[in-house]
């Protein structure tokens, strides 16, 4: 049995709890945003053309598990209303920073989670993997809670252009890390995307409940993790038991 030598965590569910968010209301100032950066157009037609794009791009995402960052709709939404836009126009970048200041500001450690980190990264390598469409949330929010610099190495799917459950996303935050895969521990509470994208990775699993999934979501999955834990307290001990 190959000895542990990193451990590589889910973020959003698994270290943090995000507080009542409204995406609708992060919608209107992504609007807001894009008027007040010249792009004069009628509200219900924005909407309409974003949600339409949205969609299309959705289902890219999850089906076939491409990451397509959020400028790309937003700019395609914006060139369905008549507009000049592409994905890189600063303008997208500077009105996506708007529509995510609400996530971030709402984001919070979940408890000990800062506790079980500053663990792991004694004795082992840390990485985090996140499936997030906008990477600079990601980086900013963990500067914002104090704990980016735990991790040696932060994979994000809007980087990698991977989401969770692919292979690939795991096996760039592996070769960042240089470790093998069964020298390594994956912590994540999405059944699917974390347990089942790791396990087929080759890595150990441990199963974290959180505010998005449950025992009832585990066993509808058919998934077997290593190990279940509602309590994050409960990790680094057990890390030993792998």
């Amino acid at each position: 049995m190959s000895q542990v030598k990193a451990v590589i965590s889910d973020y959003i569910g698994t270290l943090t709890n995000a507080r009542c968010y409204s995406m609708e209301a992060s919608t209107i100032k992504l609007y807001e945003a894009l008027v007040t950066s010249g792009f004069q157009m009628g509200k219900e037609a924005f909407l309409a053309a974003y949600a339409k794009e949205h969609e299309k791009y959705r289902l890219i995402r999850y089906g076939e598990l491409r990451e397509v960052t959020n400028a790309v709709w937003v700019s395609e939404a914006l060139r369905d209303l008549g507009f000049e836009a592409d994905a890189s126009d600063p303008r997208m970048t500077k009105a996506l920073d708007v529509f995510f200041e609400d996530f971030i500001s709402l984001l919070e450690l979940r408890p000990c989670a800062e506790k079980m980190l500053g663990q792991i990264e004694t004795t082992h390598k840390l990485g985090l993997v996140s499936n997030f469409t906008y990477a600079p949330v990601v980086h900013n929010s963990l500067k914002k809670l104090g704990i980016s610099r735990y991790f040696d190495v932060v994979v994000v799917s809007g980087d990698c252009g991977w989401r969770k459950p692919h292979k690939q996303i795991f096996e760039d935050a592996l070769q960042q890390l240089d470790v093998r895969a069964e020298e390594t521990i994956f912590i994540g509470d999405s059944p699917l995307e974390d347990i089942k994208g790791a396990a087929a990775a080759g890595m150990k699993t441990v199963f974290v409940h959180s505010q998005f999934f449950g025992s009832r979501d585990l066993q509808a999955s058919g998934e077997k993790p290593d190990f279940v834990t509602a309590d994050l307290a409960e990790i680094y001990g057990k890390l030993a038991k792998f």
